[in-house]
């Protein structure tokens, strides 16, 4: 057998292989193993995000002639016109041309558009776009409705994406486009119009015109609001209008503005708004009769749908080919009574399902899901106030074969020991999860043979059957505590069984009478934690996370309103704790929802620098490669800056490659992080971004502005990196 290296294969065969690593860090891998290898690398790549700064031409790549989808909002200084003196001293005219000899092939790209000139030369550089995606934090430039787009339209006559999900605009912007270029609204199959800038989505008659115009769409995002007691808002209407005027789609998401802005819900709340939405059953039927596509559907309507079990039987019928599914402020769901299936328990094809405020489900409920939906992969549960640990724990039995990714949040019932007791089934199969970090009164009693003692349901039966015929009854009262385990058997070909433990629950330390008794989340790769603010983070491991050898990245979503909120009692938030899992390296630590005082706190009171001390105290003593971190912000002088404490701590994680910083900064505290030597030898690529709406028109005078984020780059470029 011939010995022959592989840079001897044809060059066909080795672009073919190297073509095929969709990886970014396994492909700049491959390109340093020699010259030949980098130069079938650089051929073959389709996919490319350029960061640095506009100014300097003799950067810009030439080697890249295969792009075909292009990133150019992450380029510096961030936020200005890409091709404006403003952005870089160097001739507009120059850097044009220098893109297009540079990436000749782009047909789908992403640039940050503050206003319609830039949207105008990208337009003429590549008039053979198919799909774009802009980006705008800030404010919207007066201009007449419609003139961000109107260059787009006329140039790119072969557009079949939008993206508009990061773009700052007026929803009247979109009607008026899409009405004067007709040829081009026609051929249209993606339109995402999910913006969080929205106080208000779009009205029904926008959705109207929007679908009439655009009737070969196939994928449809759009910001709604459903509030009854606003002009125009989207009810029975509008949701007919889609089903009739774009009868292809496959993939629609229709979610209320109020849920965008990601504000947690009451856990104490009853789960029913004081509003209904004014969508009937018959309308949803008629809907769901009149898209035989789809594939994804998002309806979070944040009003009252009541009694939507019948509806949702129609949808299963309907749409066979339904895959995903979320719903929002959905009751009754299913009817959960007997051995026969309905509702969403017959959407039999589901592989991803969430569920959102439904005030009625219940554990029997989980468990009909569980029986009839036997092909979830993802389960997301939010705001349900009344399933706890035994009808997600029977679920997680049920669905052991398949279920990988779950996330439960703001469910009054089950606190953080209770979400991880009630997956403790498929803890070894588990890839991601998001919990709560709501702990017990008190952390040190954590006990995880106990069953939570505020559950109010001491009973329920189970039906476990593929068929929906044969069952056998699950009581969870004491009687069956105490009896021997059982073996339960579902699936819908009959040969899934596994082993109940006596008590339902292991003991943690792997000598319970279950089946599974690997304390170790052994797959665990991507944790997911919502935290109050002022709350600690060190009980995570208490409550049975403490084994997680395989988690590599982790995000932190802190939350609350700091003001008026007294001194924590210790000094750290707790990230130290982290340092157990041995293979963590990527964190997103999101203190965005954070509010306090940025220089004005009232005596007595903490200012979010020293908020910001306590966040990040410890995170020197993880072994990070990445990390993303949004500041506290303060809202009254919309502002979310980057403090003193925070850049020295910054500057702690020596092992850092890549920090994205999504704020602003003083210049000198920027230069924490090129002043550490150790630091020195890892960091290559530091992202500073106001991407709040509205991001800061004129940045402060001592902060980051375009010279000061130059200054800073020189600084960073300077340094020799390790690879």
């Amino acid at each position: 057998m011939s010995n022959a290296p592989i840079n001897d294969l044809p060059e066909a065969i080795l672009s073919t292989i190297i073509g095929l690593i969709s990886d970014t860090r396994s492909r700049n891998s491959v390109s340093l193993v020699c010259r030949k290898f980098r130069s079938v690398e650089r051929a073959t790549r389709t996919s490319l995000t350029l960061r640095g700064n506009a100014r300097d031409l003799h950067l810009i790549p030439t080697c890249f002639a295969s792009v075909s989808d292009l990133d150019l909002s992450l380029l510096s200084p961030w936020g200005h016109a890409l091709l404006s003196p403003s952005a870089s001293p160097t001739d507009p005219v120059l850097l044009a041309d220098r893109l297009r000899i540079a990436f000749p092939l782009v047909t789908s790209l992403t640039v940050y558009s503050r206003s319609s000139s830039t949207i105008q030369i990208v337009a003429q550089l590549w008039p053979g776009l198919r799909r774009v995606k802009l980006v705008r934090w800030h404010q919207r430039p007066q201009s007449p409705f419609g003139a961000d787009f109107d260059p787009l339209f006329q140039q790119c006559q072969s557009l079949t994406e939008l993206d508009l999900s990061e773009f700052y605009y007026y929803t009247e912007d979109v009607p008026p486009v899409l009405e004067a270029h007709p040829n081009v609204a026609r051929c249209l199959t993606k339109l995402n119009l999910l913006t969080a800038s929205f106080t208000e989505g779009f009205k029904a008659s926008e959705i109207r015109a929007i679908t009439l115009a655009c009737p070969k769409l196939e994928q449809l995002f759009v910001a709604c609001m459903f509030d009854p007691r606003y002009m125009g808002f989207v009810g029975e209407e509008a949701l007919l209008a889609i089903a009739t005027n774009c009868p292809r789609l496959r993939v629609v998401h229709l979610i209320d503005t109020s849920s965008l802005a990601n504000a947690r819900g009451d856990p104490d709340n009853d789960g029913f708004t004081s509003e209904e939405a004014q969508i009937g059953r018959a309308a949803l039927i008629d809907f769901f009769s009149g898209l035989p596509l789809l594939e994804e559907l998002v309806l979070d309507v944040c009003k009252n749908v009541r009694d939507s079990g019948l509806a949702l039987e129609v949808l299963a019928s309907k749409c066979p080919r339904l895959r995903a599914l979320k719903l929002g402020q959905f009751h009754g769901l299913c009817s959960a009574i007997g051995s026969d299936l309905d509702g969403i328990a017959l959407c039999h094809g589901l592989e991803s399902l969430s569920i959102k405020n439904s005030a009625d489900l219940t554990d029997m409920g989980l468990i009909e899901i569980a029986r009839g939906c036997c092909k979830l992969a993802k389960f997301e549960v939010y705001g349900c106030k009344q399933i706890t640990v035994k009808g997600l724990r029977t679920m997680a039995c049920l669905l052991r074969k398949t279920l990988v990714d779950v996330s439960i949040s703001c469910c009054k019932k089950l606190d953080a020991a209770s979400s991880v007791r009630a997956l403790e089934p498929i803890r070894d199969r588990i890839q991601r999860l998001h919990i709560d970090c709501v702990w017990p009164r008190e952390p040190h009693d954590f006990d995880l043979n106990q069953v939570n003692d505020d559950d109010d349901d001491d009973d329920a039966s189970v039906v476990m059957s593929g068929n929906g015929n044969d069952y056998m009854d699950l009581n969870w009262s004491d009687e069956y505590e105490h009896r021997k385990s059982k073996k339960c058997k579902y699936g819908s070909d009959g040969d899934c069984s596994y082993t109940l433990p006596t008590n339902g629950y292991t003991n943690g330390n792997g000598n319970g009478n279950g089946s599974w008794c690997d304390e170790s989340w052994e797959r665990l790769h991507y944790l997911s934690l919502w935290i109050e603010v002022g709350k600690l983070l060190t009980p995570l491991l208490e409550v049975g996370l403490e084994e997680c050898p395989n988690l590599e990245e982790i995000r932190i979503r802190v939350e609350g309103d700091c003001r008026g909120r007294q001194r924590p009692t210790q000094r750290e938030f707790g990230l130290s704790c982290l340092a157990s899992y041995p293979r963590l390296s990527k964190m997103k630590l999101d203190c965005g929802d954070t509010v306090g005082y940025a220089l004005t706190a009232p005596p007595g009171q903490m200012d979010l620098s020293l908020w910001e001390r306590f966040f990040l105290s410890g995170i020197g003593e993880l072994s990070l490669t990445e990390l993303v971190y949004w500041p506290p912000q303060d809202r009254d002088v919309n502002q979310r800056s980057l403090w003193l404490p925070a850049a020295g701590l910054l500057a702690e994680c020596i092992m850092l490659r890549k920090l994205f910083i999504h704020g602003t900064a003083h210049e000198h505290f920027m230069m924490f992080l090129v002043r550490n030597p150790d630091l020195n030898l890892y960091l290559r690529d530091v992202q500073l971004r106001e991407d709040y709406y509205p991001a800061p028109e004129n940045e402060m005078s001592t902060e980051m502005r375009v010279d000061s984020c130059c200054r800073f780059e020189d600084a960073l470029n300077r340094r020799p990196i390790l690879d």
